[in-house]
């Protein structure tokens, strides 16, 4: 059986979940990470053929990120639990992380990535201390070591490899953290934040209010095109133009995770800042530039990225005095909390949310509990 390195091993792998998985490019870049740093790891210890790897290789990388050694790159590669479900099983990570787009601002290269060498000047001091094996989250660790793990068992599922190193190795649990989740007043701030007549203050206040109103992660909600909005039956019986039944309500066309698609529906309050949007301001902003079927578009008419999604909704929160961390994902957990507040089931809103398992969307459940408590004091003939 011909070698085959860690370099290689990945590159195949990222094809395999890219291109037949249909995995989205946030994931894949994750999983690109992630065998980057194990490739290194290798590397570092003299392994240059896959086939190597037993599994007492991989519980010692899984002591290497707890801080055994002092081998870490320290590379600033460690997002933290900001990346999807690394085992590539179609699970969402719902640990709260908010950064499907928060980590897409724009700074992702800006935690000084041009220092590295700033230090070697002191390193070299001889009272310099020197630098502590860095030691990851339960998360990190988790969704690294799963990532490895589905490298491996897709490789000897292959033929690839003699053996699957992987056997045995016991995935660390991940800490349960519960979403951060506004309130609805807190919302409401938002939301009134981004009014204006300017072209794009409409355009930001339809952004949020779709956001909200759908549950929809940002990167779903930048995607959307203008045929993705599908006005309520109702509206279009009542043979109203485009504009006015999209002001009445209706669904979108979502394309998550995976290529899979949805229908997601959203309230009136959206549709007529959808509608204020479409008709007082896309028209000018798309004329600016050479044509997009893109909802959502920038002054110069090009398709929003998520990154100006992200700061839309910080100036928005700081606008409204909001002194809590708010990001894209805050959004659709307030929106997922106040719908099983409201008494929604846990089976719809994990439809409306995308979610591959049921058991994902049930972390929103223990944010409720305080409102499941109210409603037995205030049902139950015993229980005060």
């Amino acid at each position: 059986m011909p070698a085959i390195t860690p370099e290689q091993g990945a590159a195949r792998y990222l094809r395999h979940v890219s291109l037949e998985r249909g995995l989205s490019k946030n994931t894949t870049d994750a999983y690109r990470r992630d065998l980057a740093a194990y490739s290194d790891w290798l590397t570092a210890r003299g392994i240059d053929d896959l086939a190597q790897v037993e599994p007492a290789d991989l519980s010692e990388y899984v002591s290497h990120l707890n801080g055994a050694d002092g081998t870490d790159r320290a590379d600033g590669t460690d997002d933290a639990a900001g990346t999807d479900d690394a085992a590539g099983n179609g699970t969402d990570y719902a640990a709260g992380n908010g950064t499907d787009d928060a980590a897409g601002n724009g700074t992702d290269d800006a935690a000084g990535n041009g220092t590295d060498g700033a230090g070697d000047g002191a390193a070299a001091q001889p009272n310099a201390k020197p630098r502590q094996p860095r030691r990851y989250s339960r998360e990190t660790i988790s969704r690294r070591l799963s990532t490895v793990r589905g490298m491996h068992r897709f490789l000897f599922e292959e033929g690839v490899l003699p053996s699957y190193a992987g056997s045995g190795i016991r995935t660390p649990k991940k800490a349960q953290r519960l979403p951060k989740a506004l309130s609805v007043d807190e919302v409401e701030a938002i939301l009134n934040a981004a009014g204006g007549d300017t072209p794009v203050a409409l355009r930001d206040r339809a952004l949020l209010e779709l956001l909200y109103a759908t549950g929809a992660r940002v990167s779903e909600i930048a995607a959307l095109d203008v045929d993705d909005l599908l006005a309520d039956a109702e509206a279009r019986d009542a043979w109203l133009d485009p504009e006015q039944a999209i002001g009445q309500g209706g669904f979108l066309r979502v394309t998550g995770k995976g290529s899979k698609q949805r229908i997601v529906p959203y309230g009136r309050y959206a549709g007529r800042a959808l509608a204020a949007y479409l008709v007082r301001a896309r028209p000018a902003m798309v004329a600016n530039g050479t044509g997009t079927p893109a909802l959502f578009v920038g002054p110069r008419g090009a398709r929003i990225s998520r990154q100006s999604a992200w700061l839309v909704i910080r100036a928005a929160a700081d606008r409204a005095g909001i002194v809590k961390e708010v990001s894209p994902h805050t959004l659709r957990h307030s929106f997922a909390t106040h719908l099983l507040a409201g008494g929604a089931d846990v089976r719809s809103v994990q439809e409306l949310l995308g979610h591959a398992s049921v058991e994902t969307t049930q972390i929103y459940t223990q944010i409720t509990a305080d409102t499941l408590r109210e409603h037995y004091l205030r049902a139950h003939p015993r229980a005060t």
